[in-house]
């Protein structure tokens, strides 16, 4: 409904162009609310009896590997000398373990990545799939 301004001016009688928000307003207000009762209503569930099963978690930790490559080529399981035809015999031992072992690889930073490469070749052949390298941070200059 349009109503006139209080100004005896010409115009004053004239209806207003604006839209009226509130009939809008109580529109949306009364769809909010049917829709809030009835979204529960729309949850279909279905109500079974499913069997009760005690389990206790397994706390087995894996066990980690660390296998070393010096800058002459040498390699080193668990800190032992090991000779370069055993390694693969020995990833596909640790392979087996249940839970399967980290497999944490250090290499002097003059090893040939050919070394390198290889032994991280048969560690994959033989199903290793958690391999993680291992570095030490460059030390940051202590400020001035």
């Amino acid at each position: 409904m349009a109503f006139g301004g209080f100004n005896g001016g010409a115009g004053s009688g004239a209806p207003q162009s604006e839209i009226n928000m509130v009939p809008l307003i109580d529109v949306m207000l009364v769809l909010l609310v049917i829709f809030i009762l009835t979204a529960p209503l729309m949850s279909h569930s279905v109500r079974i009896d499913v069997p009760q099963a005690s389990s206790a978690p397994i706390d087995a930790e894996p066990s980690k590997v660390d296998f070393a490559i010096d800058a002459d080529g040498k390699m080193f399981w668990d800190g032992e000398p090991i000779a370069a035809e055993v390694v693969s015999d020995r990833f596909i031992a640790a392979a087996k373990q249940q839970p399967q072992p980290e497999l944490n690889l250090r290499a002097d930073k003059a090893t040939r990545y050919e070394v390198l490469a290889k032994v991280m070749a048969d560690a994959s052949r033989a199903g290793l799939s958690k391999i993680g390298f291992v570095s030490t941070p460059e030390s940051t200059p202590a400020p001035k």
